[in-house]
């Protein structure tokens, strides 16, 4: 008795301190060490390449190490691994003590005492059934762990492309409000030259106020996409403060197969992170149905014992079980069984739901890559003309109103064509995420630690 209290754990209290937690996350640097070693060791010699700059491999390790979403999932792994331990442990014997003092006699002795132990013999498989249970749901939450760094990535990704819009968008308005200055400037002299309508130069004057507000409000939205893209990664804004990024991946990512439905299709349904994880619960359903038949029918209770028994030795043997009258345990067989038909409902709607994500996803990409094309093909002839009217300038046949507006209208069809490009890329990422396939960044896969990088790394396997 005193070795096994000896073997017992002892409590450890582990208190949070808010003040304590906010400080570590507001701490929070793309320079940690530890981050950058978690980094080297998933991307081996291209992240020894890349270290100057952050692109989207690189961001999506820095979420895969400080985001709290996973910090999540891996505590439900570490919970799920400690019910294998649970399920498989062997029910301790119980001890009965009695003593018994008989006043009417005082020869050899009035006492009766002895202790009995009592064995509980688990019969028909049931903590197999109950183990196998355990780790079929352990395996599930090792693929939600996936699925929620899927989710991370796709975070970083949405947020990381949001910005390369807007940059590009900015960089494109002060170009055209540079160009709208100028018109703006000649027509006023042209005006008080009187070789100009005050019309015109109002018109051109809204024109040049809307470029503005348009600007102002770019500028408003990238702000807010950097802190979308600090907190898609789980780090404080202030933390991409003079973070060189790199959009690389959305100026050449891998389109998909012109097939999608095919390969790609099926691997997606059949080995999606969150189609494995139903899988999993699937057999940890059927596995609790199977405890819950087993459950019919009766454990064994042993209980060898010695009683000293008024001078006597006296030993003993019984047995015992519960007796199935009054139920043959078939409110729990009924839930089970209706468990797993709700995890089978839900299995067919996470494929059905697979499928249309794709279908839609293709479909929009094809949509959106059309579109470009035509962009592509009315920026060509916005280019074309403005060649000929620059051609035209420097022969004296034109004035330089007329240049400057071919470049306005350069630069209002390059802002068209990028806002195709960026609904295609969205699309495209879309595809991804229906799929769980990488078109940005396709050589990198993401290393999903199970344990926290941030206090034991591990390296991939």
């Amino acid at each position: 008795m005193t070795l096994a209290i000896a073997g017992c754990t002892n409590y450890k209290p582990q208190p949070i301190a808010a003040a304590y937690t906010a400080s570590r996350l507001e701490g929070r640097s793309l320079d940690d060490p530890r981050l950058n070693m978690f980094i080297t060791a998933a991307l081996g010699s291209r992240g020894s390449e890349t270290k100057s700059t952050w692109d989207l491999a690189r961001l999506t390790l820095a979420a895969l190490y400080f985001h709290p979403d996973l910090d999540v999932a891996r505590a439900r792994l570490a919970s799920a691994r400690a019910g294998v331990i649970t399920a498989g442990q062997i029910p301790n014997p119980s001890l009965d003590l009695g003593l018994t003092y008989n006043t009417t006699t005082t020869s050899p002795s009035p006492l009766t005492t002895g202790p009995i132990i009592n064995f509980l013999l688990e019969t028909f498989g049931k903590r197999q059934y109950r183990t196998a249970q355990a780790e079929h749901l352990t395996v599930a939450a090792r693929d939600d762990l996936a699925t929620a760094a899927w989710r991370v990535r796709s975070e970083v990704r949405t947020a990381l492309l949001d910005l390369w819009a807007v940059e590009q968008r900015l960089r494109v308005n002060r170009r055209r409000l540079d160009l709208q200055n100028q018109l703006v400037h000649l027509l006023e002299h042209r005006f008080d030259a009187g070789e100009a309508s005050s019309l015109d130069v109002t018109r051109e004057r809204v024109q040049r106020n809307r470029i503005s507000l348009v600007i102002r409000e770019d500028e408003v939205q990238l702000a807010t996409d950097r802190v979308q893209l600090a907190t898609a990664i789980g780090i404080p804004a202030t933390a991409l403060t003079d973070v060189e990024l790199s959009f690389d991946a959305f100026n050449r990512p891998v389109p998909p197969p012109d097939n999608t439905t095919s390969a790609l299709r099926r691997e997606a349904l059949l080995h999606r992170s969150d189609v494995q994880g139903l899988l999993a619960e699937y057999a940890a359903a059927q596995s609790a149905l199977q405890l819950a038949v087993a459950e019919q029918f009766p454990n064994l209770s042993l209980g060898p014992g010695y009683e000293y028994d008024q001078g006597d030795n006296k030993y003993s043997l019984s047995l015992s079980a519960s007796l199935p009258i009054f139920n043959q345990n078939q409110g729990p067989i009924a839930e089970a069984e209706a468990h797993r038909q709700d995890v089978a409902g839900r299995f067919t709607a996470l494929q059905a739901r697979i499928i249309g994500q794709i279908d839609s996803a293709a479909a929009r990409y094809g949509a959106e890559s059309e579109a470009l094309t035509t962009a592509n093909t009315l920026l060509a002839e916005a280019r074309e003309r403005e060649q000929q009217v620059t051609r035209s300038f420097q022969a004296g046949a034109v004035g330089r109103p007329s240049l400057v507006t071919s470049r306005l209208e350069l630069a209002a069809a390059e802002l068209s064509r990028l806002d195709v490009v960026v609904r295609q890329r969205q699309a495209l990422g879309t595809l991804e995420d229906a799929l769980q396939h990488p078109f940005f960044e396709p050589g990198v896969q993401p290393f999903v630690p199970t344990s926290n990088p941030r206090i034991a790394p591990e390296p991939p396997s």
